[in-house]
């Protein structure tokens, strides 16, 4: 019996807005506590940024790639990865490891294919009125939102102009599409995993004619692997103090690695936990073996070639920029339910809550090292639980001072960068929240276990 059943009391409808891993998961545990929803998906199915070639244009996902994380990291608590997994598998399997999921738990019947949420607009003392793409609007009690933070493609303005082909590295799929880059003269603008990944492909001597990697800065390349298991695989204890952990992380580091001018790539002015990790098993391989020619900044763009910050130029052919992304939101028109223009959302308790707006629930929104995959599910612990009235937050002013608070812990290691806004420690963030949740709960019962959502669209059931 689902947990909502309990009572006869009714519970808050839900609006979920995406079917990527944030949204099925969310659904899955609003499921468990018998919480009515409803998911819509602008794509004829699920998977978000791991559907390759997604119609809606949503997904970034290239042929050859392979998820970062290792398989032991981003299996989903209650639904274990297939044991014949490679330990880094491929972007195919994760998308056929997610339609399981979703089957398995019955959750695709609840899924609205093809509907995009045009706009979301919060009625005065609550609730949600929802245009669907149909042109229909429904009213839903919450709303969810797991519409991703890694499509709205971002290109930095340089001086001059470019007569050669440019893509974000959001549209590469191949060495071949959307750009034929086999004898080409190729540079790749960006030093993170998406730039490591499309560089180490198209720098092998059969395709680019000659590679080029242009970067602001030096950062650190971790490998995959340590002592043959993967990187990720046994990480220091979320208990241990965060200055013991990046201390012992960093001597390990740069003990694993060595010194980045080794491999010809840029010294980084900032230590291994000052920026978002890069991981590749191929690209200081490339770069050692000379494959790959580091460049610095880009001064401007030139005609039928590129000058940079040092005052060389080189004439290039195509230009792929794996310059990162804007976090957005198209459906709000409420500037405070969006980021702002440094690339920062609204503030977030727990990076899920808007103090004052307690219908409101944004899902997956990090940047979690090691992986996103199952980020929302460990969230989604703590909205199902509130809904339900089973859990209750501290005061606003006490959630204004923990977010400042935690938002200090997961982002003040990182240099200023629109890149690091969203940061966060997985394992610190999981064990943090489990303890939340805790809490919130004996604050609930205290309470009486009122819940803060009223159900006010039973009709629509």
């Amino acid at each position: 019996m689902a947990r909502g059943d309990e009572t006869s009391t009714p519970l808050p409808r839900v609006c979920i807005i995406g079917a990527g891993c944030s949204g099925f998961t969310t659904a899955k545990r609003l499921q468990d506590y018998g919480i009515p929803f409803d998911i819509f998906e602008s794509s004829d199915d699920i998977g978000g940024n791991w559907y390759y070639k997604n119609p809606n244009g949503m997904s970034s996902c290239y042929q050859s790639l392979h998820i970062d994380t290792s398989k032991w990291r981003l299996a989903f608590e209650d639904y274990p990865v297939p044991e014949v997994w490679p330990d880094y598998p491929h972007h195919s399997d994760l998308l056929r490891y997610f339609h399981d999921y979703v089957d398995h738990f019955g959750l695709r019947k609840f899924i609205h294919f093809n509907t995009a949420v045009e706009k979301a607009e919060r009625r005065e003392g609550g609730g949600w009125d929802i245009t669907l793409s149909s042109g229909e609007t429904r009213l839903y009690d919450a709303l969810c939102v797991a519409n991703g933070h890694h499509w709205d493609a971002r290109i930095p303005d340089y001086p001059g102009a470019f007569n050669g082909e440019q893509i974000h590295s959001h549209n590469y799929r191949t060495p071949f599409e959307p750009v034929d880059c086999v004898g080409k003269r190729v540079l790749v603008v960006g030093m993170g995993n998406s730039a490591m990944d499309v560089a180490s492909e198209l720098s092998q001597r059969p395709i680019a004619e000659k590679l080029f990697v242009s970067a602001r800065r030096g950062v650190w390349v971790l490998p995959k692997y340590y002592n043959g298991e993967p990187l990720d695989k046994n990480p220091a204890p979320a208990w241990m103090p965060k200055k013991m952990r990046q201390k012992l992380g960093e001597r390990f580091i740069k003990k694993l690695v060595g010194k980045m001018s080794d491999y010809g790539l840029p010294e980084p002015e900032i230590g291994p936990f000052e920026s978002h990790a890069t991981v590749s098993g191929e690209f200081l391989l490339r770069a050692g073996s000379g494959d790959i020619t580091m460049k610095g900044a880009i001064e401007k763009l030139d005609g039928n070639g590129v000058v940079f910050k040092d005052g060389s130029r080189e004439e290039i052919d195509v230009i792929v920029w794996a310059t990162g992304y804007d976090i957005s939101f198209p459906f709000f028109d409420e500037p405070s339910f969006k980021a702002d223009s440094d690339n920062c959302p609204p503030p977030l308790f727990k990076r899920i809550l808007k103090p004052d707006t307690p219908d409101l629930f944004y899902m997956g929104l990090g940047q979690p090292l090691p992986t996103l995959v199952n980020f929302a599910e460990q969230q989604s612990k703590l909205v199902a639980a509130y809904l339900a009235g089973e859990y209750a937050p501290p005061p606003a002013d006490e959630m204004h001072r923990i977010i400042t608070a935690d938002e200090e812990y997961h982002t003040g290691q990182f240099y200023d960068s629109r890149r690091h806004t969203i940061q966060l420690d997985f394992d610190v963030y999981v064990r943090d929240i489990l303890k939340e949740i805790e809490a919130g709960k004996k604050r609930a019962a205290k309470a009486g276990n009122p819940r803060p959502v009223p159900a006010r669209t039973m009709e629509q059931a």
